[in-house]
């Protein structure tokens, strides 16, 4: 994925600043901390290393990747941005008009410098290529400018990303933005969405599964860290490189014939498309004896719907019905 204009009345205002690693000094915000905290503030976050506190919600937010966009609107937080950048997909039709309301900064990572014009008081990243040090855009240059920043726990997980990440993701951006109500409604959805799945695919064979991203000397996969893992099972399937010890990993096409998958779920996003990536997989001669491509079975699934976000349970639900028709007619 992939002049410094001053900010006067943003810098003016900040209380302290320092970046730590958890529970290490707590980093002071905001940019209008006059009169008393609202009410649940001030709200202490660690995240990924750095820990922050909020005196109030942040008011001048700017999102980054289209499942950090997504989280903020889904939780009814378009008044609170100032821009937003880099989508993979279309926004989802329950979100397009608040969208719409919402500048886009640029088409893909806004530079530091348009960053900063925004004036943005709060930064969320999807992905930890949004605060890119090589670009100027790291957490602490951000932090040094004035700016808090929130990355998405999937980024930083050190175990296994479950749905109970998801559903952290989402409690701890609506503290943030003092929202707390709308982020259990958002999860009380989100999982009767995951239990309707549940009870139909009760009592199924998991149905041997692998992830092809990208790749052509290589295939990018899934492996066992990241929520993509926790959505293969939660829709009926065993993914084969579970035992990969991060979120995606590099494999052979031979470790992939050995491992003999049912079916090939393709990550559709870019350039290449699925319906593309389907033929190069089939014309891979050292794919032609698998049974995922002998019987031409593929599943697809839009890269936004993979990553730690509000549209996994769709994913779940959605991949189900391509590994398991059956159960949904």
């Amino acid at each position: 994925m992939k002049s410094r204009r001053s900010l006067p009345l943003l810098l003016t205002a900040l209380v302290a600043i320092s970046v730590a690693g958890c529970g290490g000094p707590v980093k002071q915000s905001d940019a209008s901390s006059a009169g008393p905290a609202p009410k649940g503030f001030p709200v202490t976050v660690s995240n990924c290393g750095v820990r922050t506190t909020y005196q109030r919600p942040p008011q001048r937010a700017v999102s980054l990747n289209q499942h950090a966009t997504e989280v903020m609107l889904a939780l009814g937080l378009q008044k609170s941005m100032v821009g937003t950048g880099y989508l993979d997909d279309k926004i989802l039709p329950q979100y397009r008009s608040a969208y719409g309301k919402v500048k886009v900064l640029s088409k893909e990572y806004p530079s530091f410098e348009t960053l900063l014009a925004a004036e943005p008081d709060f930064v969320y990243g999807g992905f930890a290529s949004a605060f890119d040090e090589k670009e100027g855009r790291g957490r602490a240059a951000l932090t040094k400018a004035g700016i808090n920043t929130h990355l998405n726990i999937e980024g930083c997980a050190k175990g296994p990303v479950t749905m109970d990440r998801m559903d952290e993701e989402i409690r701890t951006v609506a503290k943030i933005f003092g929202v707390r109500e709308r982020g259990e409604r958002e999860v009380r959805s989100l999982h009767t969405v995951l239990d309707g799945v549940r009870r139909k695919l009760s009592g199924v064979s998991p149905v041997k599964a692998v992830v092809y991203d990208s790749g052509d000397k290589t295939a990018f996969t899934a492996g066992g860290k990241g929520i993509g893992n926790e959505v293969i099972k939660r829709a009926g399937g065993a993914n084969l490189f579970a035992d990969l010890d991060k979120p995606f990993g590099d494999v052979s096409f031979e470790q992939i014939a050995q491992r003999a998958p049912d079916v090939i779920v393709l990550y559709d996003y870019g350039d290449q498309s699925a319906e593309a990536k389907k033929k190069f997989l089939l014309s891979n001669p050292a794919l032609k004896d698998v049974p995922a491509i002998r019987n031409k079975r593929f599943a697809v699934l839009p890269l936004s719907s993979t990553v730690l976000g509000v549209r996994v349970p769709s994913a779940v639900e959605s991949l189900a019905r391509q590994l398991h028709p059956g159960r949904f007619r």
